[in-house]
């Protein structure tokens, strides 16, 4: 795994992924700005002095986007404890191997080119602790750099390495800074043999200190404005009262979302009885305590406590309460009898005399004034609490009753009392409270075999076991779910009934536990390729065979067909037309090459004729001419120095390419690889190294590939190289169009004339231009120069452009214009 910091074996890499194109010479890209705090990349803040963002990504170490900043690094009161100047402290200037002094973007620090060639830029052991002391348990730091980097290169700047592992992915987590003995430090490589950098840098530095990015702002210390600070003021104040309008209208939709959500009640609550109980709330309900839990109401049954009641009371029910509680009795004849409780007693002539309980005595109370019966007097009932006698049958339940929930009233002879319903227990003995019994638990139920009880409100069910189906309501019997079409096997699946149930099987030729089953290829699907069948790859563009392992080489199959200036060029998955040897691109970069055109080498100076010839320019070359009567010695001038005719030598900044000098011509070319020579250089020719060291082991694990073989994978370029993979991302060519998408397992997009089906959309189809009669044209929109019969004109509106119209002159032939 390699990551920014490398939690297991501990190192710390900065790369930057390769550059879309080469900046001219003597121009730089712009000033590097990383800031790794905890482990997470500082945001990168606004583009300033109008410079450029980097064409490529991070591909390693802290990732994102590099910022521009003009003018070197002038900090403003940098503690020098806090500071480390790379460059000056492993004193590059003139003593190390394959790195020499060249021109930076200033003249205040040196800047040095690494070439991609061997070396050792690595730090002492005595300096790089000297480092390590101030980086070692600190939480932040800051990386600056002014670099230049090389086309296609994802080298790393610097390198804190301890430990040599292979190294696959590249994840960023919380840095690990305990930085121990042994580890060491290295700028433009990984290590001996990895990650070359190549291109230029200036004022490397590290600045361990909390947000040290600020470091970079130049002048900071300056009391008085310049007038471009004073423009880039004014610029940005225009873009904070961009953002300023952007921010307030996203707040009013916020507040107004925020109003409505103010009309929610998205507690879980509890609903029992018509009332509402909030989450965690407990209640007392009879002879139950509930608490409502994640929106369901737990109940259990409640203990009631015992109680010593004092003289001349005793424990009775109380109307609305599950618990017996202390009362006030009375004792008469020989009974015992609770306050308000009353009692009939008939005298020897036959009247009646009714007594009630009340301060501890039996008092006796008025009649009350008897209704009218229309029963006989053989039907007329009497009552121990009343004189009035009822017709048998009375219905005492409609006169009140203290029969709670689950409990019914039923009528006697001369009172009512309650019962509980059917599959509900008493809860204390006068069944005014009942509870529900658990048939299930208890075994009172007839659920018989393939069933399970499910406990219900009095009752209970018997529910059929997964794979069986009922024959009745009390037992069911197996289910072929494979027969019915009622399982979860994927479609290229096995479905094999079992007792209960059922097994999925992917069928041969695919992968999976059954419910999801995907095709295997047995040698693997290669570059971005995806398997759709038993040992059948589904290629992307540009690759064909098998397992995808072939590119298509578009060039030599008789596919493309380039102009006579330019050369087709295959590469992995696809190829472009690239300007010949004395062509250069005029800007136009049309995809056939037509917009290559002569480069004059001797106007330029970009010829190696000696002095004692002349040089005449040719189309697409020169010729160094010896004048007349002179006699030339055919040398040549190659970076400043004088080779002789015939000479062949090793180029200083690329060890694997061997020029040689022809009549005044320099012809450079890549070394060739003999692998039957035991002296071949294995850095120039890395596919010649038996070691088994040297193998790599694909990212999926399944595939080994020798060192200097080459792959894709997810859309990145990837090699073998000693024993570890390097990539980088895929290189892609540029889709001139107006709607672009890119397809499903593929890298690069593609032209579409459907904007609806697009990803991208180069020009904003929504915005207008006007036309030079002040005529509305929508984007994309084309039409002839009014006036002129050879002029199209276009309007293309960029996403972040201005807009603009745009005209073409076509020698009198109607042409799109770009």
């Amino acid at each position: 795994m390699e990551s920014g910091i490398r939690l297991s074996t501990l190192c710390l890499l900065l790369c930057l992924g390769p550059g879309r194109r080469m900046d001219p010479p003597g121009e730089y890209r712009e000033r590097g700005r990383r800031s790794l705090a905890a482990g997470m990349l500082w945001p990168p803040g606004s583009r300033r002095c109008g410079q450029r963002r980097r064409g490529g990504s991070a591909s390693c170490g802290v990732g994102g986007w590099v910022t521009a900043l003009c003018g070197s690094v002038s900090g403003f009161g940098v503690d020098p404890s806090l500071q480390i100047d790379v460059l000056s402290e492993l004193q590059l200037a003139g003593s190390t191997e394959g790195v020499r002094q060249v021109p930076g973007l200033h003249n205040g620090s040196r800047a040095f080119l690494f070439p991609d060639t061997s070396r050792n830029v690595k730090a002492s052991p005595e300096t790089a602790e000297i480092f390590f002391q101030k980086l070692r348990n600190k939480c932040e730091f800051t990386i600056l750099v002014t670099l230049k980097q090389a086309r296609l290169n994802s080298g790393v700047i610097l390198s804190i390495h301890h430990l040599d592992h292979r190294i696959y992915e590249r994840v960023v987590e919380k840095p690990f800074m305990d930085l121990p003995l042994g580890t060491t430090f290295w700028l433009g490589q990984r290590n001996t043999a990895h990650g070359y950098f190549k291109g230029i840098m200036q004022d490397v530095q590290l600045l361990v200190m909390p947000q040290g990015f600020i470091s970079q702002c130049p002048d900071l210390n300056r009391t008085c404005p310049t007038c471009n600070d004073f423009h880039g003021l004014v610029q940005r104040i225009m873009e904070l009262q961009d953002i300023l309008a952007k921010t307030s209208a996203k707040l009013s939709q916020a507040e107004q979302r925020m109003n409505k959500l103010d009309q929610c009640y998205c507690e879980r609550t509890c609903t029992m009885k018509g009332t509402t109980y909030r989450e965690f709330e407990s209640w007392t309900d009879g002879c139950k305590n509930c608490t409502c839990m994640n929106g369901t109401v737990q109940c259990e049954a409640l203990v009631c406590p015992l109680a010593d009641c004092p003289l001349n009371s005793a424990l009775a029910y109380v109307d609305g309460k599950c618990c017996k509680e202390c009362q006030s009795v009375c004792v008469f004849e020989g009974r015992t009898y609770f306050e308000g409780q009353r009692e009939t007693v008939y005298s020897s002539s036959g009247d009646c005399v009714l007594f009630e309980c009340k301060d501890h005595k039996m008092q006796r109370i008025p009649k009350d004034i008897c209704p009218a019966l229309n029963c006989p007097e053989s039907q007329q009932i009497p009552l121990s609490h009343s004189c009035c006698k009822v017709c048998k049958g009375h219905d005492f339940c409609t006169e009140g009753h203290k029969c709670m929930e689950h409990s019914v009233c039923r009528n006697l002879e001369d009172r009512a009392v309650c019962s509980c319903r059917d599959g509900f227990r008493a809860l204390r003995e006068d069944n005014a409270y009942c509870e529900d019994i658990d048939e299930c638990a208890e075994g009172r139920h007839y659920c018989r075999e393939n069933t399970m009880c499910v406990n219900t409100p009095g009752s209970f069910m018997c529910v059929c076991k997964t794979g069986y189906i009922r024959i009745d309501d009390y037992s069911c019997t197996e289910h072929d779910e494979c027969v019915t079409n009622q399982h979860n096997c994927d479609e290229n699946a096995l479905c094999f009934n079992t007792v209960g149930g059922h097994n999925c099987v992917c069928k041969p030729g695919y992968t999976g536990n059954g419910t999801i089953c995907k095709a295997f290829c047995k040698d693997g699907c290669r570059n971005g390729g995806a398997c759709i069948a038993s040992n059948v790859c589904a290629c992307p563009q540009g690759f064909t065979g098998p397992s995808c392992e072939t590119d298509i080489d578009e060039c030599s199959d008789g596919f493309v067909q380039c102009d006579s200036r330019a050369n087709c060029i295959n590469l992995p998955g696809w190829y472009h037309c690239e300007c010949r040897d004395g062509y250069h691109d005029n800007g136009m970069f049309s995809p056939s090459g037509e917009s290559c055109e002569d480069i004059d080498e001797c106007g330029t100076g970009r010829h190696s004729c000696a002095n004692d010839t002349v040089c005449f320019n040719l189309d697409g070359g020169y010729d160094c001419r010896c004048p007349h009567g002179k006699n030339c010695t055919g040398d040549c001038i190659h970076e400043g120095k004088i080779k002789h005719n015939g000479q062949i030598w090793v180029l200083e900044n690329d060890r694997c390419s061997v020029c040689s000098c022809q009549n005044g011509y320099v012809m450079c070319r890549r070394m060739v690889c003999d692998c039957q020579n035991p002296t071949v250089d294995l850095f120039c020719c890395p596919e010649c190294d038996p070691r088994l060291s040297s193998q790599c082991l694909h990212q999926s694990g399944e595939l080994s590939y020798n060192s200097g073989d080459s792959w894709i994978q997810n859309c990145q370029q990837c090699r073998c190289l000693q024993g570890e993979v390097d990539c980088w991302p895929l290189p892609c060519p540029e889709v001139d169009c107006e709607f672009s998408v890119l397809p499903e397992n593929e890298c690069c997009p593609r032209c579409v004339t459907d904007p609806c089906q697009a990803d991208t959309i180069r020009n904003d189809i929504t915005k207008t231009c006007l036309d030079e009669t002040n005529v509305i044209r929508f984007t994309g929109s084309s039409w002839i120069k009014h006036g002129t019969e050879c002029t199209l004109c276009q309007c293309k509106v960029r996403k972040v452009i201005n807009m603009k119209l745009r005209c073409f002159f076509p020698a009198c032939s109607v042409a799109r214009a770009y």
